[in-house]
């Protein structure tokens, strides 16, 4: 009994010692992902070539700014935009989707504060002036369970009985140098738009895969596009590809993680 009693006061300082960790390190993890980098997934394909479904990348908190948007849950303890930045054309950027602004999306800035937006024929136009697209050699991109293609037209089976999907590809260069791939399926309604003036404060964006991303071309409704999107609603900046894979592994079989990956992508920077 007496041996019991003394080591209590033992073990509560113990317990209260593991508890007060657990706080630090719930805190150092709160600031982390607010303000200094955070991890996203990729579940879409509306930025292939770039980013596709499977993919793992790491995101810079602090390249615009902090607003409420770059808190988890988006927390209201900012008031507004501090530290503001405004990004760049071709920046990939990561931003809490209008109307709602409750969800995580991907997309290229294209147009800026004054510029004027339209597609002609598939063609983006800034300013007046076509933005420079070359055709290139197409992607391809194994058919997997992360990856099914646009359309059967678009697989190509392979002599070994695997098949890939073959897309057209383009390299669009914007005006300030910044070069990229794009993918042009289909004559579809949006390759074609009126111009459009970007407001103060906002951003137009696009997805590169350009026939399969509801984006700025499309009104800010609720799972049919995203207008033109406020930079309030910035959460950050990609910056790297740290890890992608096929979704063929199982967690019961750990070899498969290995065969899964897809490792040519790890360590891709935008």
């Amino acid at each position: 009994m007496t041996e019991t009693v003394a080591n209590a006061p033992k073990a509560k300082s113990e317990t209260a010692d593991f508890l007060q960790f657990l706080v630090k390190l719930a805190i150092f993890f709160f600031i982390l992902r607010s303000f200094i980098i955070s991890p996203f997934n990729i579940p879409s394909e509306s930025m292939q070539p770039r980013l596709v479904v499977g993919d793992y990348l790491l995101v810079s908190k602090w390249s615009y700014g902090y607003s409420r948007y770059s808190l988890p849950f988006n927390l209201p303890l900012i008031p507004g935009r501090i530290l503001a930045g405004q990004p760049e054309r071709g920046d990939v950027v990561v931003f809490k989707a209008p109307p709602t602004a409750s969800a995580d999306y991907i997309k290229r800035v294209i147009g800026l504060p004054g510029d004027t937006i339209e597609m002609r024929d598939g063609t983006v136009w800034l300013n007046g002036k076509p933005v420079q697209k070359q055709r290139v050699a197409d992607f391809r991109i194994p058919v997997s369970p992360n990856t099914r293609c646009y359309d059967r037209s678009f697989e190509v089976p392979l002599s070994d009985g695997t098949a890939v999907c073959s897309y057209p590809r383009f390299r669009e260069t914007l005006p300030n140098g910044k070069s990229y791939y794009v993918l042009d399926l289909i004559d579809a309604p949006r390759d074609t738009t009126e111009a459009i003036i970007v407001p103060q404060g906002h951003m137009f964006l696009m997805g590169d895969n350009r026939d399969n991303s509801l984006d700025s071309r499309f009104p800010a409704v609720e799972g049919q596009g995203i207008g033109i999107v406020p930079q309030d609603h910035l959460v950050g900046r990609a910056l790297v590809t740290v890890f992608s894979t096929d979704g063929s592994a199982s967690w019961f079989l750990p070899w498969t993680w290995i065969t899964a990956a897809r490792w040519d992508r790890i360590g891709e920077g935008f």
